[in-house]
């Protein structure tokens, strides 16, 4: 055996699997990436913050994988950076979704359509609210230490907000 063989396999390291860190965003990047589209309106704006908030996670990653809940503690990173975001802005229009992230939202293509131009004339607080309590289907207190705000005044805006949702869509507003 010559010294180059000996050196390859004294030498030899086994392949890395993934890290904890890259299954926990390869099982979470759709979730965050649908919740961004829905916060922002926007998909290339929605990716640019789901990579700063995983950019974030990433910095922070051994207490977030001892939290509770990692998933609850990076969409708290995400909505807080969006509402960070949209304050620094304050952008009123937002762009057009294209079809494949509007097919994700709902399957009725006329009322998603409506419902996202809605969604879009909310205060960005507003829509945090709705999207965490209504699309993750998240209980009040949690939504309400997301955004930072009390629980009476996370219910209150969602109250509201979802009476500005009504008055566009009054069918809707009958079925419930």
């Amino acid at each position: 055996m010559s010294v180059t063989d000996e050196l390859l396999h004294t030498r030899v390291v086994p392949a890395r699997g993934p890290s904890e860190y890259e299954e926990f965003v390869a099982a979470t990047s759709t979730r965050m990436l649908r919740t961004a589209v829905l916060l922002t309106g926007d998909r290339h704006v929605a990716e640019d913050l789901v990579q700063s908030t995983y950019a974030q996670v990433f910095v922070r990653w051994r207490l977030v994988r001892r939290a509770e809940s990692p998933l609850a503690y990076t969409r708290t990173i995400l909505t807080r950076r969006f509402l960070a975001d949209r304050r620094r802005r304050r952008v009123s229009e937002l762009p057009l979704l294209t079809e494949t992230d509007r097919a994700a939202i709902t399957a009725d293509p006329t009322l998603r359509l409506s419902l996202l131009q809605v969604l879009g004339t909310l205060p960005a607080l507003d829509r945090t609210v709705l999207v965490l309590r209504y699309f993750h289907d998240l209980p009040v207190a949690e939504v309400a230490a997301q955004v930072d705000l009390s629980e009476s005044a996370c219910r209150t805006r969602a109250s509201r907000a979802l009476a500005r949702l009504r008055t566009h869509f009054p069918d809707l507003a009958d079925q419930a």
